[in-house]
Formats: structure tokens, sequence, C-alpha cells
């Protein structure tokens, strides 16, 4: 077996749903050498891959294949969230749900990042089943796929029956004009599997002879000289070495890009000297005002035993109303997360536009130490009356003519207390380093994802996003990773 490699022109940190697009379209320039780093387990082909099956998430207690942090979702509300920790990151261990931010959602992103820019990205990594128009593409490496009517569990067929009964639209394509109302889920499933981009992108790749890829590898710092960045540090087998490199893109994710930042020397000064870090660059905005998309539970029983059928997903179908986005799991999740102990049925009743804005800070300067990071979900009166709002919709249809015979809701107060009570949140955590112009003084990187004021260092993960999209944040991640290998490559 080769010696691990000390250098390379492109180091791509973190091999999760964007690092696997970077590493791959990178690599087709075959003077380029580059190296993904990824600090989970790894696998050569999709018939060694673990993660396939798309009916459960594999991210319970004891994974392999996730990390855990506690988090504080608000005041005396501590949870716990995960993240992928393998070959594809979370994008690999999801509900393979993947749904492109609205036309609306990138009003807030600079003007190169407009729908119209960036539509034809999500047309040219999209191999959609269902549409063939000129919102969609048919050839490119994501598969998306929706739940046919017929095969649509008992739970999904029925909470879809109470959706039009209460006057709520149809809304066939999620991944159309994003008018909202009762419709499929876009899935990225083909031949009865969860396709991730390191299915779709990274292993179809991987004989390349420029591009290595090395797995259970953790990157314990960048290295720089004076702003210039230079390589990285990384430890894998107990041994540490040094990587040289002209360009590092961080695809770590929302969460261990910051981390990785600061404990690089990259981030707001004071609170890097608080943890005895050298400071290289001091920049606020680094761990600062993410977003992410609060869930409330509505637990149910079931009068009758339900039909799950054997290809339904995590969630088929969605109800979209406003900012809110109303989930019918189609299992109790101690089945759908193996060894979560949560026996009972819900509706998750999610908000997609929301005022709440956290922050990811280290608690030392220790690589192995978890960060703290605090959400404040449900601080502002505009989120706790959309949470209540949500609570009395699910209520209305758990309670409809279609959904009434079969089910019997747990909890039938709409409040506050039974939001906090009930509170959750759906991981879609974005905006960690987030995208902006010369005059936004809290962004990280520039409009191309390149860390400001520094040379040779690029993100391309979700840490990115000015905010959480209103849908999943998985395919627009997607968008950004071929778009920021489109920057890279010019």
């Amino acid at each position: 077996m080769a010696d691990p490699i000390r250098a390379a022109d492109v180091v791509v940190v973190g091999g999760g749903s964007s690092g696997c697009v970077v590493a791959a379209r990178l690599s087709e320039d075959p003077g380029r050498s580059v190296l993904l780093l990824e600090s989970g387990p790894g696998y050569r082909s999709a018939l060694d891959c673990p993660v396939l099956d798309y009916r459960t998430l594999p991210v319970g207690p004891g994974s392999a294949f996730a990390q855990t942090y506690g988090v504080e979702l608000a005041p005396s509300v501590p949870s716990a969230m995960v993240r992928g920790h393998v070959l594809g990151g979370s994008g690999a261990v999801n509900g393979a749900y993947f749904v492109r931010g609205t036309e609306a959602d990138f009003r807030h992103w600079p003007a190169s990042w407009s729908y119209g820019n960036v539509l034809p990205t999500f047309r040219a990594l999209e191999r959609d089943a269902d549409f063939d128009d000129p919102r969609h593409g048919t050839t490119g490496p994501m598969p998306v796929r929706r739940q046919p009517a017929e095969q649509l569990s008992e739970i999904s067929a029925a909470f879809r029956a109470a959706a039009l009964g209460a006057g709520h639209p149809e809304e066939p394509d999620k991944n159309g004009a994003g008018t909202g109302g009762i419709g499929p889920v876009p899935l990225n499933v083909d031949g009865g599997r969860r396709v991730s981009t390191a299915l779709a992108y990274l292993l179809p790749a991987s004989e390349r002879p420029n591009l290595t890829i090395e797995a259970n590898s953790d990157v314990v710092r960048i290295l720089f000289s004076g702003h210039e960045t230079v390589g990285v540090e990384v430890e894998s087998g107990g041994t540490r070495r040094t990587v040289r490199a002209g360009r590092v893109v961080l695809a770590a994710g929302p969460v261990e890009t910051p981390v990785l930042l600061m404990l690089s020397g990259i981030g707001p000064a004071e609170h890097l000297r608080d943890n005895d870090i050298d400071v290289v660059l001091d920049v606020p905005g680094v761990g600062t005002g993410f977003s992410d998309h609060p869930e409330v539970a509505l637990p149910y029983r079931v009068r009758d035993t339900l039909r799950r059928s054997d290809t339904s997903p995590v969630v088929e179908t969605v109800l979209n109303v406003d900012d809110l986005e109303i989930r019918p799991y189609t299992a109790p999740f101690d089945l759908l997360v193996p060894g979560s102990g949560q026996p009972d049925p819900v509706l998750g009743i999610g908000l997609m536009v929301t005022e709440s804005r956290g922050d990811i800070r280290l608690t030392s300067g220790h690589r192995r130490d978890r960060p703290r990071i605090e959400y404040r979900y449900a601080q502002s009166a505009a989120d706790r009356r959309a949470l209540r709002e949500g609570q009395a919709i699910a209520l209305d249809l758990l309670r409809s003519r279609e959904l009434g015979p079969l089910v019997r809701p747990l909890s039938v107060e709409v409040s506050d207390r039974s939001v906090l009570a009930h509170l959750g949140t759906s991981l879609h955590l974005c905006g960690s380093c987030r995208m902006g112009g010369r005059a936004d003084a809290g962004a990280v990187v520039d409009e191309r994802c390149n860390v400001r004021g520094m040379e040779g260092l690029t993100i391309a993960d979700t840490s990115v996003f000015p905010v959480v999209p209103s849908r999943g944040p998985h395919a627009t991640a997607v968008m950004v990773a071929e778009r920021v290998s489109t920057f890279l490559g010019e």
C-alpha cells in the first residue's frame, strides 16, 4: 500500500454532500492533483456502501456513520443533533429528501446567486424521472424521483387526502415554482437505494490517477504562511502529517467547517484568544448567526395497524403552508432511527423561514472537544406564533374525516408551552460562514465562496448559505458545490 501523499494542488476537507462533488469535478482536469480527506469511514464501491437503505436513518445511538453534538435548542431546552460521518456525509444517511431552494429564497443571496443564475446548475446536476421541462434536467448525476400515489403508505395517502379535503392546493412538483401546497417529496433514490454524492459523483471518478481519497483522516488544522494557505495537518491511524496544498477547500459541514477555521486561527479574535489560539485573521462571522428549521413534533397513536409500503421512504409527501412544512413520517422513529427509543409516530411541523439565529463556539482549543451550539429557537413572538399555527393546522388534519378514523392525537394543546415541550430541529443547519458582498461585515466568504482576507482558502458547503432555504438544503448544497467547482476550475 502506498504511503499517504504529502502534497496536492487541491485538498478538499470533508467527503460529504459538497466535498464529493468538488473533488470529482476538480479532478476532471488531469493536470490537477486532488486529495479528498474524510474523517469518517469510506468504501470503494456501491456494493460496499453501508448506508444504501433509504427507508431508515442510520444515525441512532452508537452509529458508526454519525457524529452527535450536544446542543441547546432554546434556553433550558437541551437536545442533540447529528451529522453524517461517512463518505457521502449527511446526504448518505438522511431521509433522501432532495428539494431545491425556491425562487424567493435566492432573493436573500448575492445577485450573482439569483434563481435565474442558479437554475441552469440545478438542471445540470439532476436526472429527474418525473418531469422533463425547462425547470428540470434529465441527464445529471443525481437521480430524482417521487413516490407514485399508488405506492404511498396509508398514513401518507390519508394525510394527502386530508390536506386536499381541507382546501390546500396540490403541488405535484416541489422543485417547480415553489407555490406551496400538498405534494410528493423529490427523492435522491434510484434502483431501491439512497444515492448520495459519493455514489453519484465521487466513486465514478475514484480511479483517476490524479484523485486520492483518504477516509478515517481527520484534519486537525489548516496551515498558513501569513495570509496564504499552504496546507493542512492531518491525523490518521494515530499519526499526524502535513499535506502541502496550493488550495484548501473546506467542505466539512456547517459545524466542523467553522470549528476548523477557529482552531486554525480564523474567527472572532477575542473568542480565539479566550481559547489560547493565535489569531491569524479576525473574522467575527465565523460560527455566528447560523439558521436552521425548528421542528415541533405532534405525536399520535394509531387506531389500527397502518400499512407502510415496502418502498416507503422516511417521508413521502409534505404540506407547505406559508412558512410552514408539515411532514407525515411514514413510521415511528424507533423504526426510522433504530435505537432512538421513540415509539409514537408523529407529524413534524417545520418552520421554514425563521427569525432565530444561533452561534457555534469552541469550548477549548483542542480538536477533540465538541463545540457549544446554541440555536435560540422560538425566542421571537413571530416564530412562536407561526409554530402555534402549525400545531393548529396539524391537529385539524389529524382530526379530519380522512385521518381521524385512523389516528388519535396524544397532545391537543396549542401553546408556547407545548411548542417547547415538543421542540426539535430539522438538522438543516446553514449559514455558519455565510457569503456576502464587501459591505456585509458579517460575511466570511465572498460571492465565489473564497474566505475574505485569505489566499487559497475556499468553503463549499451549507456554511456559506446566507440563510437556510425554505426547503431542506441538500439539493441546494449540491448546486453550490457545482458552482464553486466551476469557479475554481476557471
